[in-house]
């Protein structure tokens, strides 16, 4: 990850309004969180088809064509009508640590009192950071995918791990996956995912 000036926004944007941004904008690729902007919402939500891919674990099929999915284990966070989005949980980051992205954003105490695990959570946005964890913390601008896991993308939930408190669970993803309304749907009757 290159060492930018990152900026430490809080809030989170729209999950319909994310899964369709394919590539960060000249504004908004310095920051590793996302802009304050509406609260991500609908999660529970019903898709484009019957049921709602929200708070389940997609496989990737070995008939999945695009390679930056190539055995990827995905949690879905949002599902709705307006698209979809979710982090890839099985590719972890040896680099940067959990305790230099916080020097990075100037983030105290240093050393800090907990760290979490980062992984490469999605090919969109990677420079912006998503903290999936257990639901037993939400702040400000969380999106609460269910009653056992959240999503926070603002610094305040990594100031509350750093100073030992927060989330008794969770990591921190560098991007994630999202998808246009339908698309989704359209892979999931291509076989492509499971």
């Amino acid at each position: 990850m290159a060492h930018a000036t990152l900026a430490p926004a809080s809030g989170t944007a729209k999950i319909g309004a994310m899964a369709r941004k394919a590539t960060p904008s000249d504004d908004d690729d310095h920051k590793l969180f996302p802009a304050a902007g509406p609260a991500m919402n609908r999660a529970d939500a019903d898709g484009p088809g019957e049921t709602s891919l929200t708070g389940q674990v997609l496989i990737a099929m070995p008939s999945l064509e695009d390679p930056r999915f190539a055995h990827s284990v995905i949690y879905m966070c949002a599902h709705t009508a307006e698209g979809a989005m979710g982090i890839v949980i099985n590719r972890p980051l040896a680099q940067p640590s959990f305790e230099d992205l916080l020097k990075q954003l100037e983030v105290a105490p240093a050393p800090p009192a907990r760290t979490i695990r980062l992984c490469s959570g999605g090919p969109v946005d990677n420079a912006r950071g998503f903290v999936l964890h257990s639901a037993d913390w939400t702040g400000e601008g969380s999106l609460r995918v269910n009653t056992e896991m959240a999503l926070t993308a603002s610094l305040e939930v990594l100031k509350e791990i750093a100073a030992g408190g927060g989330p008794k669970q969770g990591w921190l993803a560098l991007g994630y996956a999202g998808w246009g309304p339908g698309q989704l749907d359209g892979e999931m009757q291509q076989n492509a995912w499971l």
